[in-house]
């Protein structure tokens, strides 16, 4: 029996040590699979009625509008500062619209929505439009601040000052409909990049009304 000792002693170490590296490995493995999910998991995507989506939505109708008047503009006007204003105008917002179609496209989202504009800014008390059903199309381009078909006629048909001063009337309430539509959205959004964004539209934009109203005021528009 003593010469079986020595042999069987070490078969036992070996299967425990053989345990404990198994245990280990299966450990190892785990705690692996837990960090790997964690750096992989992407954020939750704006919802189809978030905030985030209606703002993306929304704002390339307001943009597409302001890059029309200001390219109008900006090849008419004879005023060298208002032509460089209009150009920034119409350069910055066709940026933005181009940014916010690529969200609506990473967020596997419509571009369109069968939802009234401005719908998702109703849960905003400082900046809703209030029960957008019951306003018309139109009544809800005049709350955000668009030129009507009528307006842009106009604004094709003039030139010189009759025609700056009424660009400077149409983009001033356009601008004075953007930027609560920004201020809600970093009220009520969740994405970060479009909080970002959208408060570049308030600063930008808050300095671009005073540029205006200073222009107007110089070339003697009636206000």
């Amino acid at each position: 029996m003593s010469d079986d000792a020595p042999t069987a002693r070490p078969a036992v170490r070996w299967v425990v040590v053989a345990l404990v590296t198994v245990a280990v490995v299966a450990v190892a493995f785990a705690i692996g699979r837990f960090t790997a999910f964690g750096a992989t998991a992407a954020p939750a995507r704006p919802s189809d009625t978030s905030a985030d989506a209606g703002f993306a939505r929304d704002m390339q109708v307001h943009h597409t509008q302001a890059v029309l008047m200001a390219m109008e503009i900006y090849r008419k006007t004879a005023d060298d500062e208002l032509r460089t204003l209009s150009y920034d105008i119409a350069t910055t917002q066709a940026g933005q619209r181009g940014e916010m179609y690529g969200w609506l496209v990473e967020w596997g989202l419509p571009q369109a929505s069968s939802q009234p504009l401005m719908t998702w800014m109703e849960k905003s008390g400082a900046h809703s439009h209030g029960d957008t059903a019951t306003l018309s199309q139109e009544q809800l381009l005049s709350e955000m601040g668009m030129a009507t078909d009528a307006q842009l006629d106009q604004l094709r048909a003039l030139d010189g000052q009759p025609a700056d001063c009424l660009f400077l009337d149409l983009m001033i309430r356009h601008h004075e409909g953007a930027i609560p539509m920004a201020q809600a959205v970093i009220e009520l959004g969740d994405d970060a990049r479009v909080k970002e964004v959208a408060g570049t539209i308030v600063s930008g934009q808050t300095a671009e009304l005073d540029a205006m109203r200073d222009i107007q005021s110089r070339l003697g528009c009636s206000a």
